[in-house]
């Protein structure tokens, strides 16, 4: 069944020809994301970017510009049409980092104090995400009690308390049992679509688990000379659009052959980039 019936929106998230030299090194070179609103009728859909490429490649200096932690040479993000600023893209690192000396509720609570003053309404917002991710049980429980899942849910929840609408995953599915990837899969694309602007973006190592969740993939590479040189500064080289290809928004899209095809070619043009 294709998945193909959306209409584009406003611009959410826009990395403006964005370069990255440090020391002699040039890391990024005119880098140019756009993120539009995915406009479905009668539905909320959020958007999941897939962020893909070899280890080395620049992903992860990216995702601090993208997140406003780390300033470019030259360029710019923006989100709204107004640059971006530090805390409103939230970072969910790999080893969830929390504070061992809090609770859940205690961790929860200094996110939430950034960015909802009244008490109240920041216990109600906490208690709503912690039932929807089912974690209730766990509130006064402290980070060294808590599996790795729910650690990152945690941490999740966290990020989405600070910065609303966008979060930066960093390597999501490392380390976890095929089961964990369904269940953390299935986690990602519920926050992706509880709200419109809901816009997450996972840099991850798993293809499979990524594109099977994610509306579009980026390929992150570097541009060759015609003899075949490598010319320093990568950038996005190869951008899917997985609605066009009838590949989003569908359980079971892993035993599509079309799916399966895609992924062998996006493994294929990993040892080229």
């Amino acid at each position: 069944m294709a998945s193909n019936n959306y209409t584009y929106g406003a611009t959410l998230l826009k990395v403006d020809n964005v370069s990255l030299q440090l020391g002699e090194n040039i890391i990024l070179k005119d880098v140019n994301i756009d993120i539009k609103d995915i406009i479905r009728e009668g539905e909320t859909a959020g958007q999941i970017v897939g962020f893909l490429g070899p280890s080395g490649i620049g992903k992860t200096k990216l995702f601090e510009i993208m997140a406003g932690l780390l300033k470019p040479s030259s360029g710019q993000v923006f989100l709204k049409d107004k640059p971006v600023v530090v805390g409103q893209v939230g970072v969910v690192q790999q080893n969830y980092p929390l504070f061992n000396h809090r609770t859940v509720m205690g961790n929860l609570e200094v996110a939430a104090r950034k960015t909802i003053v009244d008490s109240d309404k920041r216990k109600d917002k906490i208690m709503g995400y912690l039932e929807r991710f089912n974690l209730k049980d766990k509130v006064n429980l402290y980070p060294a009690q808590l599996s790795g899942g729910q650690r990152q849910r945690v941490a999740i929840i966290q990020q989405l308390l600070c910065s609303e609408h966008y979060l930066l995953l960093d390597e999501p599915f490392s380390g976890l049992d095929p089961l964990m990837v369904a269940e953390v899969s299935e986690l990602i694309s519920e926050i992706a679509h509880l709200h419109e602007e809901n816009t997450i973006i996972i840099v991850s190592h798993d293809i499979d688990a990524t594109a099977a969740i994610a509306d579009t993939l980026w390929l992150m590479g570097r541009e060759k000379t015609s003899e075949g040189k490598v010319i320093p500064g990568s950038k996005i080289k190869y951008t899917y659009n997985m609605m066009d290809k009838g590949l989003a928004w569908r359980k079971g899209v892993q035993d599509d052959p079309a799916f399966i095809q895609l992924v062998k070619e996006v493994k294929n043009l990993f040892p080229t980039l």
